[in-house]
């Protein structure tokens, strides 16, 4: 199996949009999320919509607009994986921001356009993966030519220095050649030193990774002008040939793929398919009082308009429109309201679903039903060093009557609080893991409060602990 096989292999297999109905996508998102049949209901028709709309002649669908969600609820009922999961299901660019960030000191906060240009390189970085993906093979193959190429160069060179009368025979270099490409795919060549010709960037201190102390909206046109300042050069290097594979491979990947239709088709994907979700909506909700924070809470809202009713953002890959990007707002609103908001953001958000507070029953299924149920991933992580974990109905039930009364009397974190009881309930085994004896664990009622029942009952300990 080549590296791209093994990349695709391990891609989420979730299947693409396509021409799911409203039932099919809710379908889908009840293999990740438990119960909340409103919230997805309103996902699934508002994903559909933005299908229909690509549907209607190109006039009619430019008046079309996106019909935006404020998802009602506290922490960890699951507002973001419903986004999440959506938006890779519909295979569209996703961003989260919180609305927070953008108040935390007032007026100079983060600048709200670069949602957009986030959200853009996001979408660059979705289509040279899959570029990438679809030539990987022509450039794995291309990288072992080249390697060959060497190789066989090597051996004329060590064979002239023998003798300069006889020249090699065509058919013995074709023998010789199709030897090596066997011994290469099998791994013998792997440790054998080449030397390869390499790009190196004539400013090497510098390193655009990481973020340049400016302001946001001229941090871009910077680390354009030091791009282009770092002309890369050409020097010799000596690898070893498994990293010259992977260095070629690179190489020959970045000439097979095509960045200017890259990117007119991730400006055109943000704008069709992008969906934004804005976490913490509550928290900027406030009017103008004309003093304290409210001001800046305002000041915010009114940033965030334009970009969500519809204007042009400038990025380092183009302009985007911004009119039928679906954004997809959250918030607890236990202080303020949805109706505390601005008028004219109110409008921008014609669809509003209050979440449903998760039960002890709905903690069974969180844990068991799930493709990516907790049970599933600590079985699968132990099974790893030869353990096997196993689950009894009575087991389930009692981590999930823990995890709910712990909500209950102390912070309700929603299904969060399962990862830190389970984390307490299998610390000893995950500790010990290959060095236990037995090599079969069941987790029943009496095993589970063996373990947290204690920390449970004490409000106090539980409080740091769970």
């Amino acid at each position: 199996m080549t590296k791209t096989e093994i990349k695709a292999a391990a891609l989420d297999p979730t299947p693409r949009l396509d021409d799911m109905t409203p039932r099919q996508i809710l379908a889908e998102l009840d293999q990740y999320i438990i119960g909340q049949e409103k919230a997805k209901r309103a996902l699934a028709l508002a994903i559909r919509n933005r299908v229909r709309r690509q549907r209607l002649p190109a006039d009619m669908a430019q008046d079309v607009q996106p019909k935006n969600i404020i998802l009602i609820g506290s922490t960890g009922v699951g507002k973001t994986e419903l986004a999440r999961r959506l938006a890779r299901l519909s295979n569209s660019p996703f961003l989260k921001v919180e609305a927070s960030k953008f108040t935390e000191v007032g007026y100079v906060g983060r600048d709200v356009e670069s949602i957009i240009r986030d959200l853009t390189e996001i979408a660059v970085d979705m289509l040279r993966q899959e570029k990438t993906e679809l030539i990987g093979n022509k450039a794995e193959r291309n990288a072992e030519e080249r390697i060959l190429d060497i190789l066989v160069r090597k051996r004329r060179t060590r064979r002239k220095a023998k003798t300069s009368s006889r020249t090699d025979q065509s058919p013995q270099t074709s023998e010789h050649r199709e030897r090596l490409r066997q011994e290469l795919r099998d791994g013998k060549l792997d440790q054998q030193m080449v030397e390869l010709e390499v790009q190196e960037k004539s400013l090497p201190f510098m390193d655009f990774s990481f973020p340049l102390m400016v302001e946001e909206d001229m941090e871009s046109h910077y680390k354009d002008l030091l791009a282009g300042m770092a002309a890369p050069r050409s020097i010799k290097r000596k690898m070893k040939i498994e990293d010259a594979i992977d260095y070629l491979t690179f190489e020959e990947e970045s000439k097979l793929v095509d960045m200017e239709q890259i990117t007119r088709e991730a400006l055109n994907r943000v704008e069709q398919s992008g969906i934004v979700f804005v976490d913490e909506l509550d928290k900027v909700a406030g009017r103008e009082t004309g003093h304290g924070p409210d001001v800046s809470r305002e000041g915010v809202q009114r940033d965030i308009l334009p970009i969500i009713e519809g204007t042009c953002v400038n990025t380092r890959f183009g302009i985007v429109q911004t009119d039928h990007i679906l954004f997809i707002a959250a918030g607890a609103f236990h202080v303020t309201r949805p109706s505390d908001l601005i008028p004219e953001l109110q409008g921008r958000f014609p669809v509003r679903v209050e979440m449903d507070s998760l039960t002890e029953d709905d903690f069974v299924r969180i844990l068991q039903e799930p493709r990516n149920a907790l049970i599933r991933q600590y079985q699968a992580l132990l099974a790893t060093e030869g353990l096997e974990l196993e689950f009894s109905p009575s087991g389930v039930r009692e981590i999930a009557r823990l995890a709910w009364l712990v909500n209950e009397t102390t912070e309700d974190i929603g299904a969060r609080r399962l990862h830190t009881v389970m984390e307490a309930l299998l610390e000893e085994i995950s500790f010990q893991g290959a060095e236990l004896e037995i090599k079969k664990v069941v987790i029943d009622r009496n095993y589970v409060n063996l373990q947290i029942a204690g920390i449970v009952k004490d409000s106090d300990l539980s409080r740091y602990i769970l």
